[in-house]
């Protein structure tokens, strides 16, 4: 399980990027409650979970609502 503290700080990223890419901040909400729950669930029967593995679920379910906010999420780091 991801903790809740955990839950928001992915919630309020993908929000910052998704304001980054002019994503209304209603569907943007929408496609990051969605992805951080189906990547919950893929992860559930995992007694520990990496930082990686939680970041590569999150990308995934993000691209099946908007591929440029996943392209930010996953390359966050190498952007300039």
């Amino acid at each position: 399980m991801i903790a809740d503290s955990t839950k928001k700080s992915l919630l309020k990223t993908i929000l910052f990027h998704a304001r980054g890419l002019g994503i209304p901040e209603g569907a943007a909400e929408d496609f990051a409650k969605k992805s951080i729950a189906a990547a919950e669930k893929s992860l559930a029967k995992k007694s520990i979970i990496t930082e990686k593995e939680l970041h590569l679920k999150l990308v995934k379910e993000l691209y099946k609502y908007n591929s440029d906010l996943a392209y930010v999420y996953e390359n966050y780091d190498r952007i300039i």
